[in-house]
């Protein structure tokens, strides 16, 4: 059979050639026969040259045999023919390939090796000296009141509240985890499909701009490092995640991850968000209001429902599909869900200096603090440089412990009753109501404190320490910041009370006669012989000065020491110290718990107002229990008392006695009017009023008897309504 041949066309493309039915393409060999046309097929013949070949093998081969199934499609063996031609190509790119991926890789371990090393290493150590408590940092601090209330939170940077995984919502983890990192339990630490994402972003851009990040890896950058984009900060959060999840468990760092991250408006953790958003635990949400909330983290700018609430409940909807197709609520749930109206409730806000206490209740937390930490406070030192390597010390971990109050989530139950605290506040400021001028900074120029112990423990029950006063917020607390000469209110403390220790007793003879040398009584009247008793009730100043004397300033000076006065220097060993005349003075504090003492059998009790410190968890950083320290003789307390009584029925302080009730106290007034003091006690509380200015200056009509008296009588009158009557010993 005759073979008819066209010649190719030639377009510029590879030449093609036309055969009969039942003959072979050129260049081939017969099915089964065993002669190679490789060689002939490696020299490419010309059309001619191919039909002439053609002729000559098919008459060598004989009659022309039907083609087989697999040689009768010309395309067939075109396409093998390729294939074996364009082996040796495949392989030298696969090698080329490789050769530019090794050499990539060594440049890139001699460029960039010690660096990341570098950064493992540091990765290592900052996981490995890190525990839990790390995870709980920027917490704000609880403080609550007698009866636990909350009375003011103490925040940092951050508004947090941390809750362990046992009081998380199951629906916020696996809201969570479905929106932010499904295979959250299924890898360790990092997922590879999202950092070759990362990786991509690099290459392309020269910067990484693409997320990928697993909920470990947010921790870690959340919680060890920055958000600056670099490669540095990538390839160490990938090290830390890695040591997170060989050191903590999947629980551990969902935990850890829901009460870090941020929800917006200064809300850090899911219960912070809860608070601020819809005023209720997390624990009293509901599906969609749990997943509203989810979807804030992801972009807290973008997702603020407070200003793009329609983000937000889009993103909601999202995290309810991603639940139901997650298996973890039923279609019903999710119908529910999606279709709830979402209202935000914002907190009602609790302000952060919400009385003048708050300041004197973190200043006796943070001292707890630091005396649990070993730190042994003084207030005599052998020298200057002995002072100052104190002040030192006490300053940084001052500073150390304070900033623990506003981070770390401690809960600050305290002795203060709020009842008895707005009571003292108003007594203060209706007394003092008709002094408005305004002092350099703005406060008012006249100014009131307050201390109330509670009897029956020893703690501060309450503390105020200004007058108040609308826009100007409670800075100088001067109930036990601001230090001023006592008066005679000091007189029982180190000249009466030492003297009845020495054997004077009520009904003792003194004289009462101006000397030379010796002060005036203040109303300028001396009676002569008087019993003690007598002299106490008018407060003369002269008997106070030769008894002083009798007893030596070293000794009557001692029992302020014994009792924490901090103030007492060299210069107030002196005579004039009986009358209250002390060189930097003392704080309404330190005189109510002086008084404390008398009324306790003259048992000391260092005046504090913290109960008990705990951390989020509940666990006791603090336990306060007020030691007893006897400082005077039960018996001369107990007289002194007896005489303080007189003074309240037929002495000076007459215009503070409060009804129905037991009370002893005593009056205190400076040279000039400068100060006003009145000190005194029942069975149930002891109370300390100053009045004056914050510069001492003179005010007319300023006596221990006149305004601090009115302000004791009228707060004590109403803390004592409905107590029953009990006799002072």
């Amino acid at each position: 059979m005759s073979a008819q041949t066209r010649k190719p066309q030639n377009s510029g493309g590879r030449k093609t050639s036309s055969r009969s039915p039942g003959t072979r393409p050129a260049g081939t060999r017969p099915t089964g026969s065993k002669s190679s046309g490789s060689k002939a097929s490696a020299q490419r013949p010309n059309a001619s040259s191919t039909h002439k070949t053609s002729q000559q093998s098919k008459g060598a081969a004989g009659a022309v045999r039907k083609p087989s199934a697999s040689a009768k499609a010309p395309s067939n063996g075109k396409r093998k023919k390729r294939k074996k031609k364009g082996s040796a190509g495949f392989y030298f790119i696969q090698f080329l390939i490789l050769t530019v991926l090794l050499g990539t890789f060594a440049i890139f371990a001699i460029s960039y090796g010690p660096k990341i090393y570098s950064l493992y290493k540091e990765a290592k150590e900052l996981v490995a000296d890190s525990d839990r408590s790390k995870f709980m940092t920027g917490q704000s601090g609880m403080i609550y009141d007698k009866n636990g209330s909350l009375i003011t939170i103490l925040k940092g940077d951050k508004d947090m509240y941390y809750l362990p995984s046992d009081q998380i919502p199951q629906e916020v983890k696996d809201a969570i985890v479905s929106i932010e990192d499904k295979r959250f339990y299924k890898h360790h630490g990092v997922d590879p499909i999202g950092i070759l994402r990362s990786a991509v972003s690099l290459v392309k851009k020269d910067e990484i701009t693409q997320g990928g990040s697993t909920i470990t890896q947010q921790l870690a950058r959340n919680v060890f490092l920055t958000h600056k984009v670099s490669w540095e900060r990538k390839v160490q959060e990938i090290f830390i995640s890695f040591q997170l999840e060989r050191l903590y468990s999947k629980d551990d760092i969902l935990e850890f991850y829901i009460n870090n991250i941020y929800f917006s408006d200064g809300y850090y953790g899911i219960q912070a968000a809860s608070r601020g958003y819809f005023d209720q635990d997390v624990s009293e949400l509901d599906l969609s209001q749990i997943a509203f909330l989810c979807a804030i983290p992801n972009n807290p700018t973008l997702y603020d429902p407070k200003d793009h609430m329609e983000n937000t409940l889009g993103r909601r909807d999202r995290i309810l599909e991603n639940m139901k197709e997650d298996g973890k609520i039923s279609d019903g749930q999710y119908q529910q869900a999606i279709s709830e109206e979402i209202t935000l409730h914002e907190k009602t806000a609790v302000a952060t200096t919400s009385t003048s206490a708050d300041s004197y209740i973190t200043y006796c937390a943070v001292r707890a603090l630091m005396e649990t930490d070993g730190f042994e406070f003084q207030s005599e030192f052998d020298s200057e440089e002995a002072q100052q390597a104190y002040q030192d010390s006490y300053n940084t971990l001052y500073d150390q412990c304070r900033q623990d109050l506003y981070t770390k989530g401690y809960q600050i139950h305290t002795s203060i009753d709020m009842s008895l605290q707005q009571e003292l506040q108003s007594a203060i400021d209706a007394s003092l109501s008709e002094y408005t001028t305004l002092g350099t900074e703005g406060a008012y120029a006249l100014q009131g404190a307050g201390v109330t112990i509670d009897n029956s423990t020893g703690y501060v029950a309450a503390i105020v320490g200004a007058r108040s006063q609308e826009d100007m917020p409670f800075s100088l607390n001067r109930a036990y910041q601001s230090y001023r000469q006592p008066g005679s209110s000091i007189k029982p403390l180190i000249v009466y009370t030492p003297a009845l220790e020495k054997g004077y007793t009520p009904d003792s003879t003194v004289v009462d006669r101006k000397t030379e040398d010796g002060p005036d009584n203040s109303n300028g009247k001396y009676s002569g012989s008087i019993t003690l008793r007598y002299a106490v009730e008018q407060s003369k100043n002269t008997v106070a000065w030769n008894l002083f004397q009798e007893i030596t300033p070293k000794v009557g000076l001692s029992y302020l020491k014994e009792m924490n006065f901090s103030k007492i220097t060299d210069d107030d060993y002196n005579l004039a110290a009986a009358l209250g005349g002390l060189t930097k003075g003392a704080t309404p504090l330190e005189m109510t718990s002086g008084y404390a003492a008398l009324e306790n059998g003259g048992r000391y009790r260092a005046p504090t107002c913290i109960i008990r410190i705990t951390d989020p968890a509940g666990n006791s950083i603090v336990e306060t229990s007020p030691e007893e320290k006897q400082v005077y003789t039960e018996e001369a307390a107990r007289t002194m008392t007896d005489i303080l009584k007189s003074v309240m029925t037929k002495g000076l302080g007459k215009s503070a006695r409060i009804s129905a009730m037991d009370s002893a106290g005593k009056t205190g007034t400076t040279n000039d009017n400068k100060d006003g003091w009145f000190v005194g006690y029942t069975g149930y509380y002891t109370t300390g009023i100053w009045v004056g200015y914050d510069m001492p200056r003179k005010l007319p009509g300023l006596y221990g008897s006149s305004y601090p008296s009115e302000i004791w009588k009228q707060f004590m009158e109403t803390a004592h309504e409905g107590l029953d009557p009990i006799s002072l010993p």
